[in-house]
């Protein structure tokens, strides 16, 4: 089978051979895409963050968040699609990046086009279970609801409605960043990560995947992704740094079901903001990091040496299920970091190419 090939191939490449406005002023930073016919490519950029404030304390601000929730056909795997449930039509949906003290408003429509009622729960938001009891919404209703962003943290946000484990399964989950109120220091590069379990099968004369109540009941996925597909942040859209460049993570696990061990192979986390906190003091020199379901966390590092990185979950049997993704980095090698003596670096990293 092509897809039990491909991810073979990388997977034993990668584990061998990759060792200041006031509060009544408001702006747009999510706008609803208006997507009207199906999209080919859900994959979430991981590049997709949005940009950050200059350290420093400011007055609150306000946020629009306008979201809209899509069911829609799209690639899951080469050869296979799958039908997804989104928020603007991307897996995981945008991230959403506030200040402690901030106020969010949230408008959130069902697409006309829907067969399900969907909603969305922020664990950032208090009361009203996180918006999800106020914004079930029907196709083609429009739901809106504000909440203060009280505590700073990296936060998960999804669907809340039932089954509420099939919908974030589909790929109604995202991350939420509230920032302490003096903000963050800056680094290089910023990405956005989701983990998450796709409870589908397909037969081999079909193209489409179909989704397997089963399995989802009884925890045994036929998918695990970063993104939402099948060698999307392989392929399509790997991370990529360079050299001397200090890399921030924002990872989340949708879930449903699974705890991830987040690990970059061939890096050491330099810092953990674990569970999500980003006014603690983080862990330092962290191999892997312990991620549950409807949990985040923010890892930094800066890289030394020029090649590919795997980031994977260290539950490394679930690599052939499709959960891997590449950081690129290039730049010049410093044989004092590492130095390969016997000459097989070059032949295993060429065997990661696509």
């Amino acid at each position: 089978m092509k897809t039990k090939t491909f991810l073979a191939t990388v997977s034993a490449a990668a584990l061998i051979a990759l060792s200041g406005v006031g509060a009544a002023s408001a702006t747009t930073l999510y706008a609803d895409p208006k997507v009207k016919e199906p999209v080919v490519d859900i994959v979430q950029d991981p590049a997709a963050v949005p940009a950050p404030e200059a350290a420093g304390k400011r007055a609150p601000k306000t946020h629009n968040v306008v979201l809209t929730t899509t069911e829609v056909e799209a690639k899951l795997d080469d050869g296979t699609t799958y039908t997804y449930w989104t928020f603007n039509n991307k897996v995981p949906g945008p991230m959403v990046r506030v200040r402690v003290g901030d106020t969010v408003n949230v408008s959130m429509t069902n697409a006309p086009g829907s067969v399900m009622n969907h909603s969305i729960d922020f664990h950032a938001a208090t009361g009203f279970l996180g918006g999800g009891q106020i914004t079930q919404a029907e196709p083609g209703q429009t739901k809106e609801f504000s909440f203060k962003a009280m505590a700073p943290g990296v936060y998960v946000y999804h669907c809340a409605t039932p089954m509420v484990a099939q919908h974030i399964a589909k790929g109604m989950f995202g991350l939420i960043v509230v920032e302490p109120e003096d903000g963050l220091p800056k680094v290089d590069k910023e990405f956005y990560v989701m983990q998450q379990e796709i409870y589908a099968t397909k037969a081999k004369n079909l193209p489409a995947a179909e989704d397997d109540y089963d399995g989802l009941v009884n925890e045994k996925p036929g998918y695990l992704v970063f993104n939402g597909a099948v060698g999307g942040l392989v392929k399509d859209k790997p991370l990529k740094a360079s050299v001397g460049e200090t890399v921030r993570i924002w990872f989340g696990v949708g879930g449903p079901n699974f705890t991830s061990s987040f690990h970059v192979i061939g890096e050491i986390f330099d810092r953990v903001h674990n569970l999500g906190a980003l006014d603690t003091p983080p862990l330092k020199n962290v191999q892997t990091v312990t991620v549950a379901p409807g949990g985040a966390t923010m890892v930094e590092f800066k890289v030394d040496y020029p090649g590919k990185y795997a980031l994977v979950d260290h539950a490394l049997s679930r690599a052939t299920k499709g959960l891997i993704g590449i950081l690129e980095v290039d730049g010049k090698a410093d044989d004092s970091i590492i130095l390969d003596k016997s000459g097989d670096s070059r032949k295993q990293l060429g065997e990661m190419k696509h």
